[in-house]
Formats: structure tokens, C-alpha cells, sequence
């Protein structure tokens, strides 16, 4: 979701199974020092949009310096994607991702689905439990939050999506201000602003 003077991207972890390690699951991804992704779907494809979008920004540092529009890199992964529903012998990428950013504009968030559909919003959500988080977005979201406002709302936001008796763990959340570069926040951090 945006907030005052950035945005941030915010996950869950659920693991498949109990013997999974916690650190393998990245569901955040950094692809610039303004620019990360978070993605639900097939992991594998994930992976390789998530690649092809790190060359596309360095293409675009190498040509123009930095990444001039966070738009222009969401519409050439949602390109990628969209190119695979057109041919026989391949098969759809099977990922959705949002897209969370700062550039000359200012804050933006972009999700994009399989078919490469993209758009812009205020706060969106993607992956199980989508419904209930958006219902909660459209009652309780202000674009008037600060940083630690939008994590609270993002923590009360995924406990709504929880279903009745599975335990909510500290999710993973990274948060690009304006003023400032990608970073991923601690689980103490989280813990301190969330309480």
C-alpha cells in the first residue's frame, strides 16, 4: 500500500510443510534500490519475471542513469507475461505480482496478473486471501498514513485474512520512502511498531 511519503510491500510466510526452513521462502523481492515485488503464484515463474525485471532496470540505469519510470518497467514484465497467452507449445506464466516503487512521480504500486493485466492503485492485494484483505483496504485505508500507521494497517489487514484457528506469524515487510532506498524491515522492527 502508499502511504504518506512512500510505499511498502507486505507478506506472510506459509510454509508447505513444517520441515521447510523459514529463510528459503522470499516472497519480497528487491529488483532495484527503488523498486521491489512481492508474488503469489508458481515460485519457479516468479523467479524469472522477477530476473527479467532486474535487467530491464539495469538496461535502464545503463541508458538513462536510473530508473526513470517504475510504470514503463511494469508494463514491459506484464508485456513478457502477456506474449506467453498468445503461442502454442507455452504456457501461461502462472504468478501475480505487485509492484511497489518510488520514481520521479512518487509512490507507486502496480499489480499484474497472468493474462499481463496492470493497475495502479492505493493499496491492492494478491494470493489466498485477497478478498477479505481488500474489503478491510476499502474500509479502513486513508492516504493519509505514515509509515507506521500503513504497517499496522497491513498487520491488521493480513489477520483478517487468516482463517479461524491458523496462527498469524510476523510478516515480512519492505518499505521504500521517498527520501530513501529499499529496505527490508527487521522482525523487531516489525514487533516494536506493531505492538
Amino acid at each position: 500500500m502508499k502511504f504518506k511519503n512512500g510505499v511498502l510491500l507486505m507478506s506472510e510466510r506459509r510454509p508447505r510443510s513444517k520441515l521447510m526452513e523459514q529463510n528459503s521462502m522470499e516472497k519480497i523481492q528487491l529488483i532495484d534500490d527503488y523498486v521491489g515485488c512481492v508474488t503469489s503464484g508458481l515460485g519457479a515463474d516468479a523467479r524469472v519475471l522477477i530476473d527479467f525485471a532486474r535487467i530491464v532496470t539495469q538496461q535502464e540505469k545503463v541508458t538513462y542513469g536510473s530508473l526513470v519510470n517504475v510504470e514503463n518497467l511494469v508494463k514491459k514484465v506484464a508485456d513478457q507475461m502477456q506474449q506467453y497467452t498468445q503461442y502454442g507449445g507455452v504456457r501461461p506464466y502462472g504468478v501475480s505480482i505487485i509492484f511497489a516503487g518510488v520514481d520521479q512521480v512518487g509512490a507507486r504500486l502496480f499489480d499484474s496478473d497472468p493474462s499481463g493485466v496492470i493497475n495502479e492503485y492505493k493499496a491492492t492485494a494478491i494470493g489466498s486471501g485477497r478478498d477479505q484483505v481488500l474489503n478491510f483496504f476499502e474500509k479502513e485505508y486513508s492516504e493519509e498514513l505514515d509509515m507506521k500507521g500503513a504497517i499496522k494497517l497491513g498487520f491488521n489487514a493480513l489477520k483478517s485474512s487468516i482463517e479461524e484457528g491458523s496462527e498469524m506469524r510476523t510478516p515480512e515487510v519492505a518499505v521504500i520512502q521517498t527520501d530513501g532506498i529499499y529496505k527490508i524491515l527487521t522482525k523487531e522492527e516489525i514487533d516494536k511498531i506493531v505492538s
